[in-house]
């Protein structure tokens, strides 16, 4: 700080108010979404999926013909203002699809009906004690029905009927609660019943006649759409890991945070992964819908399907492992890729038809039996694991090869002796210069190896000679450095694992086209 030797010096700058700010205040401030912008969105989500469209004019149809009871006189004389139950029961009951509907009014009406008798029941109890006694008893019969539905619906068997339990109270609080204030409260209570089951019914035959959107075929793309995305997904990860010479190396923190554009089938896959509790939904949802399209038998294995997708699940993970080698920090050389890209190339692509051939069949209905494939895949991976293990001594770095000849291994032992002063041996005079010839050649592929885009950048042995460089950091680095080649192990170890698991999904896949009675087919 003063000039001594050993020093340091710092210098410290003057900043401007406009270096503080960060960089992302710097921005000029957006004027809102434009209308045209918007309706671009609209139209592009609209798109996507038009039973989006179709469900939201099924719903406004809905609600249209419920207030057709209260816009004409007739229908009001009767019910009175009870018939705005009917519009609450629609717009609570109508769903996404027919079985989810269906799911939801069976929930609404054991719900109504069992508050409607709670509070039948209650009321005629409290109006028999008197004037006296009759507020409390109603006071006390709200406590205890909202006491014991909030207890009930957290049961873990009883979660999928949590909908009835909200249902039954406060359907039984606005009964009974309006009841006690408005007079003849069983006649109020047989209205509101009366008005929730048009509601219902309504909801139910717009859903179920009117363009119907089916859980189960739904259920049943989405399946599909899976194996594709994973095929699809696996393919792409692969061919980018061949292909990436290394000139392009981002930083680490775009690398976590960034969506990879450049890879639509990753977002796919990755949307695979949180499929979980879609497919239970759906799954949920198709077994309240009666046979319908080409599903035409009742008790269809419904379960089945999310069985099939917890396994496809399972195979997503090995390649969401792969995807975080590709753009991992630590990369294997370029041409130690290159010496592999043969076997890998074709494991994937073994795998990936595997993949779409499930996919063609859960399409169609109909099951083939997948032996020659699968054995197409075996035996790529077997090539692959062969040539790992017949070139294993490509995934070492350090200047002692555990593969390589015994006569290279002796000449080495002989030299270090021989440096320290200890008597030749024997064995130096069977080091043949073919030996020796054959040891630069290894020596000179690991260098060249080295030199292609590995990491660290720098060679090992260029620190060898620096005198800066402490000696015990030597075997450090070069440990560092063997992982580079280290790291294409685990790649192919990911997809070696990868295709094993694709014998479980082929039995999964098997036992639903069982069980769900697929037409049989001979496979080409």
């Amino acid at each position: 700080m003063n000039g001594k030797k050993g020093s340091i010096r710092i210098d410290i700058c003057q900043l401007t108010p406009k270096d503080v700010v960060p960089e992302g205040a710097k921005k000029p401030i957006s004027k809102g979404l434009s209308p045209r912008k918007w309706l671009r969105d609209v139209w592009e989500f609209a798109r996507q999926d038009t039973n989006r469209v179709t469900f939201a004019l099924k719903v406004g149809l809905a609600c249209l013909l419920v207030s057709l009871l209260i816009l004409f006189r007739a229908p009001y004389d009767i019910f009175g203002a009870n018939i705005i139950w009917s519009i609450l029961t629609v717009a609570i009951m109508f769903e996404y699809t027919v079985g989810a509907t269906f799911n939801r009014g069976f929930n609404r009406a054991v719900g109504s009906v069992l508050a409607g008798v709670f509070a039948i029941v209650v009321i005629q109890v409290a109006m028999s004690s008197g004037h006296i006694a009759e507020p409390y008893i109603i006071g006390f019969s709200i406590f205890l029905i909202g006491a014991v539905t909030s207890f009930m619906k957290l049961w873990p068997s009883l979660v999928q009927y949590e909908y009835g339990f909200r249902v039954i109270l406060f359907t039984y609080c606005l009964i009974i609660v309006s009841g006690y204030r408005m007079g003849n409260p069983i006649r109020t209570a047989m209205d509101r019943l009366y008005s929730i089951a048009i509601g219902a019914l309504i909801a139910v035959l717009v859903n179920v006649f009117i363009c119907p959107i089916w859980a189960g075929e739904q259920l049943h793309k989405e399946l599909v759409n899976n194996f594709n995305s994973l095929a699809d997904s696996l393919e792409e990860c692969v061919k980018k890991y061949l292909s990436d010479d290394g000139s392009e190396h981002p930083e680490f923190s775009k690398t976590v945070m960034d969506n990879f554009p450049d890879e639509p089938a990753f977002r796919k896959c990755r949307a695979t992964l949180n499929s979980s509790s879609k497919f239970d939904s759906l799954a949920n949802s198709a077994k309240w819908e009666p046979p319908h399209g080409r599903f035409k038998h009742f008790f269809y294995p419904w379960a089945e399907y999310v069985k099939v997708g917890n396994v496809l699940r399972h195979c997503a993970y090995e390649v969401m492992a792969l995807h975080g080698c590709v753009h991992s920090e630590i990369q294997a050389p370029y041409n130690l890729r290159c010496a592999f890209k043969s076997e890998i190339s074709d494991a994937t692509k073994q795998a990936a038809e595997l993949l779409r051939s499930l996919a063609k069949d859960l399409n169609n209905m109909k099951w083939s039996l997948q032996t020659s494939l699968l054995k197409h895949v075996h035996v790529s991976t077997e090539r692959l694991q062969h040539s790992i293990d017949l070139h294993s001594y490509l995934f070492t770095a350090s200047q002692e090869d555990n593969h390589a000849k015994p006569q290279l291994k002796i000449s080495r032992v002989v030299s270090f002796k021989n440096q320290s002063g200890e008597p030749e041996c024997k064995t130096m005079e069977s080091t043949t210069p073919m030996a020796m010839e054959v040891e630069s050649y290894h020596e000179m592929m690991k260098r060249q190896q080295r030199k292609l885009h590995s990491w660290p950048s720098r060679e090992v042995d260029d620190f060898e000679d620096d005198e800066n460089v402490v000696s015990d950091l030597i075997p450090k680095m070069r440990a560092l450095e063997s992982t580079t080649a280290l790291s294409l192990a685990t790649f192919t170890s990911l997809l070696i694992e990868f295709v094993a698991r694709l014998d479980h999904l082929v039995e999964a896949a098997e036992k639903l086209a069982t069980m769900a009675r697929f037409k049989q087919q001979t496979a080409n």
